[in-house]
């Protein structure tokens, strides 16, 4: 038996009252922006602000080392290799073109300082140096960056190299790109904070990272730029602003002006017509439900992960949550078992849903227990 039942977002209406007094305003259309392909999303609910092209294959230039570095963070975090390991630096990777980090062939190199290198200088040698120690040549490391991308959800990219030097088969998407940013900031946090550094000093040559909004907006701290002549000048920046953040992809602008312009474009924009909120913590509960034949007859239930929703501000108040069960609930009930879902909706518009999971195990009743619930959900049926 399908039920549904309208439940409180667990807040208090007082509090709804003081945090979104404010009347709801009309969001305007998403400004015109001169790129190529582009998206805007919130990083704690994933919902798309705005979005032009997302999900068109283009040449991603140097954003590709945000997968090289997020291999490398992979085989730092299984303990594969560390911060400290000492990488020969082969011919290949010292004679590479394009941005470098000014490796010395022959020469011995951190593999901290190859990741600041290449995140912060965008050098393709340092790259093509921390491919080779964690998979002995580029092409094996090519294959880890498209199985990870596979992990991730980011089935329109395929990645050649781990520089993106231009390659036939070397592509990815705004939208996979947004995936992937996102995975950077929540799976490797204290290595993110690389992401910030405005410059960084290597065999006595000091380089600034690309990224210009580093400078002009100090709520961006990240991620990395990328320029080629097939790829054009692009940008996946991310900014925090009073708890939110947003994740911005611009691929195939003009200029290094123009990516931060454009950028700077999308942030205004989310920030200024856009409010996220968390609704419900990873395992708080959310709502309880009745149990046939268990040693208790109340079941908590809740989410395996937190649940958020980006909204336009001052809409807030309006959200209304529903939750479906499939009826009855039989004992035994296992902890994580899916028994339902929470939707929630904004004027009537579904704007977020999730399942909905035992917090904690059931164990069957005793015969006695069993018998008499057999003959009560007669009647209750």
């Amino acid at each position: 038996m399908l039920k549904t039942v309208k439940i409180f977002l667990l807040f208090s209406l007082v509090l709804l009252s003081v945090v979104s007094h404010a009347a709801v305003r009309p969001v305007p259309s998403v400004p015109v922006v001169s790129a190529k392909s582009y998206i805007l999303q919130d990083f704690a609910s994933g919902h798309v602000i705005a979005e032009l092209n997302a999900k068109q294959r283009l040449p991603p230039a140097s954003i590709t080392k945000l997968m090289t570095a997020y291999v490398v963070s992979n085989e730092l975090s299984a303990g594969n290799i560390t911060l400290e390991d000492e990488v020969l630096i082969s011919e290949k990777a010292w004679r590479m073109v394009g941005s470098r980090s000014f490796i010395e062939v022959n020469t011995k190199v951190t593999v901290g300082v190859l990741l600041r290198g290449m995140i912060i200088q965008s050098g393709n040698d340092a790259a093509v140096a921390l491919a080779e120690h964690v998979a002995g040549s580029e092409e094996t490391f090519s294959q880890m960056m498209n199985q990870y991308a596979q992990q991730l959800g980011m089935f329109d990219t395929n990645y050649q190299n781990a520089t993106g030097l231009p390659g036939k088969d070397h592509y990815t998407t705004a939208k996979d790109i947004a995936i992937l940013s996102t995975a950077v900031i929540r799976d490797f946090p204290d290595h993110y904070a690389w992401y910030a550094e405005k410059k960084f000093t290597y065999n006595n040559i000091t380089q600034q990272n690309r990224n210009k909004l580093l400078w002009r907006d100090k709520s961006v701290d990240g991620l990395k730029t990328g320029h080629t002549q097939e790829a054009g000048y692009c940008l996946a920046a991310s900014s925090e602003r009073q708890g939110t953040r947003l994740i911005s992809v611009v691929l195939g602008t003009d200029s290094e002006n123009a990516r931060a312009a454009e950028t700077q474009k999308l942030f205004s924009y989310g920030f200024r017509f856009f409010e996220t909120h968390v609704l419900y913590g990873a395992d708080q509960e959310v709502t309880t439900s009745k149990v046939w034949k268990g040693l208790t007859n109340i079941v908590s239930l809740g989410l395996e992960t937190p649940l958020a929703v980006t909204v336009p501000r001052g809409s807030y108040k309006e959200l209304v949550a529903t939750t479906n069960f499939n009826l009855p609930f039989i004992a035994p009930i296992l902890i994580g078992q899916a028994l339902g879902n929470v939707e929630i909706h904004l004027h009537g518009k579904l704007v977020a849903t999730r399942s909905l999971v035992a917090l904690e195990a059931i164990e069957k009743g005793s015969w006695w227990r069993r018998l008499i619930d057999t003959l009560l959900m007669m009647f209750w049926a």
